[in-house]
């Protein structure tokens, strides 16, 4: 091992008389880069997955495999040796980052691309991909994660690009910015970001919900249970199976019906409106907003079951998404395993990659994979 371990990863890759490409996913969710790289090709295999939600590590064992480590990156790195791989992928936690309420820099999550780094020289992948929101390219985090792939840094056999690209151009049906920082191993040429495909024929909400009923009539999931690692969770659930609504007031049914296609809470009229909104009149335009049909969605976060968080009423009918139209928006197959409560499994969509990214970077990779051989 300590002979392989000298030799570089392109040695390695060259010297492989197999076409199985391997794959350690961390912070791997519900397992959508896993799930993009799988349908990209079929010669990605995911060697180990590391995510510190036991629910979400359920759904992924589900899916594909009790190939998961339940716990934190933490805890592996203390706990298992890091199994030399062809390719790291994964998405440190940024709500740190997020300019979704108060940006913390001091916020612990931050720090975890340091377990990212230090994976990855233990790994010693040919590349790596890592995933945050575009804040993170301004952040001391990013400069200090440059400056370990400088010489004399825990990387500096690697260099990287990193770019913010949009889910939305590459076939997702959603409009998702994203850094993608798209490591190298420096005997290997250089590797920018995977080419947009669908710049100016975006996949819009309608077609990716034209088979979908828009009539639900469901609020709770199906009476099933599953355990995993000691802990029992509701499920596993098909992503189909997740077709449920929430029980509304009819206040809230009155404030929808009222919202016109493409609207939003200022289509509300005074008298179904609360004090606090009634006494502002700025502000957000998604609020209580409708999903374009002939759009991409927007960004798909953990609460798109609550209209008051953004836009996420259903293009035409009185209600949010469900749990099955988001997934569907976030690239999942109808077919894929969800563990845990609703608010769990929403938690579990709204974090995920979009498969469509996924797939188009794990395309991008498997062509420079087999140029390295």
């Amino acid at each position: 091992m300590a002979a392989e371990m000298r030799q570089s990863p392109a040695s390695r890759h060259r010297r492989s008389t197999t076409q199985v490409f391997r794959v350690l996913d961390l912070f791997a969710g519900a397992g959508g880069l896993t799930q993009g790289f799988r349908e990209a090709d079929n010669r990605f295999e995911s060697v180990r997955a590391v995510e510190m939600d036991v629910a979400a590590a359920a759904s992924y064992a589900h899916t594909f495999g009790d190939v998961v480590y339940p716990g934190t990156i933490e805890d592996w790195l203390r706990d298992e040796d890091v199994p030399s791989v062809d390719v790291v992928v994964g998405g440190p936690p940024c709500q740190g980052f997020s300019t979704l309420g108060k940006r913390d820099e001091e916020d612990s999550r931050n720090t975890l691309w340091r377990e990212y780094v230090e994976t990855v020289r233990e790994a010693q992948p040919s590349y790596f991909v890592l995933e945050n929101v575009p804040q993170f390219l301004k952040s001391p985090q990013f400069a200090l994660f440059r400056a370990a792939t400088a010489a004399g840094g825990r990387l500096a056999d690697y260099d990287f690009t990193a770019t913010v690209l949009n889910a939305a151009d590459y076939g997702a049906p959603q409009a998702r910015k994203r850094v993608i920082a798209i490591g190298r191993h420096r005997d290997l040429p250089r590797i920018g970001p995977p080419l947009p495909t669908h710049v100016g024929r975006h996949v819009t909400v309608g077609e990716a919900l034209k088979d979908v009923p828009t009539t639900v009539t469901d609020v709770d999931l199906p009476d099933v249970r599953t355990e995993f690692r000691g802990v029992e969770f509701p499920g596993a659930f098909k992503s189909s199976e997740l077709h449920v609504a929430r029980n509304y007031t009819e206040l809230s049914r009155a404030r929808f019906a009222a919202i016109p296609p493409g609207g939003n809470r200022f289509d509300i009229p005074d008298g179904l409106l609360s004090a606090c909104w009634r006494n502002h009149r700025t502000g957000s335009g998604d609020v209580m907003g409708r999903l374009h049909l002939n759009k991409p969605s927007v960004t798909i976060r953990t609460e798109f079951f609550k209209p008051e968080k953004g836009r996420y009423l259903h293009p035409t009918e009185h209600r949010a998404i469900t749990h099955y139209e988001a997934a569907l928006l976030q690239g999942f197959s109808p077919e894929h395993q969800w563990v845990g409560s609703k608010v769990s499994i929403a938690r579990q969509i709204g974090n995920a990659v979009p498969v469509p990214l996924g797939r188009a970077i794990a395309k991008h990779l498997a062509k420079a994979l087999v140029a390295a051989k």
